[in-house]
């Protein structure tokens, strides 16, 4: 197969304060959202003068991986389809048909597997090429990423770096507690990410969802103590942006609630690594940089926060050896029961799902 345009599927966010509210309500259409709850989180948006910086880092994530791309010779021009605000996927895929193409590749700028990270995104593109009735338009999800070392590596040195300067102020590495991040999802939701067969028999499993992050963490980690020294401090995968109903179990703890028992226990630093996240957009500044850091700050602890890969030229290139893999149509043993009817699904209904490399 001769893939000729590469989709960039990405989340959405609103440009202006007049689009905040609209784009809340379509992130949460069917989800029982309280209005209140809507309220709040835009008064995150409009902090920001109403815009997330999402759309400006896809912008130059596509400037970035066409320059990648055009440095290897690979003719693959960048499309970009949002989920959630302008551009909009139906509109890109009639232009990407319109423009002649018929095989294409989707990235999404989501590192790991699970139905809102992975599955929703083949829902869209699916719904929208139902939508549009391109019936001879074919698109197919490239996998996740967490295990390349362009997404690990620069996190890792982040992370050496916040070290460092908790070491210049005298703060004993005893003492500092590393809470890496990923975005919460219902417990339902992990429990059933990935396929039927590589879930676990085990009740208290949190699928692959926390598994992948965990892989994530350990590559992290060894790299920091590989190229750094010195013992690295205790570590825990905690969670952050919950947004569903209280009455729902979703994963815990809460970073905010991490940070308060490891004041607790004597702990006077602490490093967060936003490890589930691809770029700083709205829920990584707010509930980081500000949160976070004003429950670190009332405890008296000193904080640190680590970058998010971006742009960073390591993760780009990793991100293009991925798509170089789906052009030569290698899938490694392991991931083929990956990305089936099966894989992550959605428990509310039955859409049309694109395939996955």
């Amino acid at each position: 197969m001769t893939y000729t345009a590469l989709l960039l599927s990405s989340f959405g966010g609103p440009e202006g304060p007049d689009e905040v509210m609209p784009f809340l309500e379509r992130v949460t259409a069917g989800r029982g959202v309280p209005r209140e709850r809507l309220e709040a989180v835009s008064h995150h948006y409009l902090a920001l003068g109403g815009v997330s910086p999402i759309n400006a880092q896809n912008r130059e994530l596509i400037a970035a991986l066409e320059a990648e791309l055009a440095r290897r010779s690979i003719d693959l021009p960048v499309y970009w389809g949002n989920r959630n605000s302008e551009p909009f996927f139906e509109g890109t895929l009639r232009q990407l048909h319109a423009d002649g193409h018929r095989e294409v590749l989707a990235l999404a700028t989501s590192a790991y597997s699970s139905y809102s990270g992975c599955r929703q995104y083949r829902e869209d593109i699916g719904m929208a090429l139902e939508a549009t009735e391109l019936n001879d338009l074919h698109v197919r999800k490239i996998r996740p990423y967490f295990d390349l070392s362009g997404f690990t590596d620069p996190v890792a040195e982040g992370l050496a770096a916040a070290l460092d300067r908790l070491a210049e102020q005298g703060i004993d590495p005893t003492t500092t507690a590393i809470f890496f991040t990923t975005h919460s999802v219902p417990m339902s939701m992990s429990q059933t990410s990935g396929p039927v067969e590589l879930r676990g028999e085990d009740e208290e499993s949190l699928g692959i969802y926390a598994q992948q992050h965990e892989q994530a963490i350990e590559r992290v980690i060894s790299n920091v103590h590989s190229n750094r020294g010195g013992a690295v401090p205790e570590w825990a995968l905690v969670y952050q942006s919950r947004s569903g109903p209280p009455t729902m179990p979703w994963l815990e703890p809460d970073i905010n609630d991490a940070i308060r028992g490891a004041a607790a226990t004597g702990i006077t630093a602490v490093i967060v690594v936003p490890i589930g996240f691809v770029s700083d957009h709205v829920e990584v500044i707010w509930d980081l940089d500000h949160e976070a850091l004003e429950t670190a700050t009332e405890l008296g602890l000193a904080f640190e926060r680590v970058s998010t890969p971006g742009t960073d030229a390591r993760f780009v290139s990793s991100l293009v050896d991925r798509i170089e893999e789906s052009l030569r149509g290698e899938v490694p043993e392991y991931w083929k029961p990956f990305c089936s009817q099966a894989c992550c699904p959605n428990a509310r209904a039955q859409r049309p799902v694109i395939s996955g490399t």
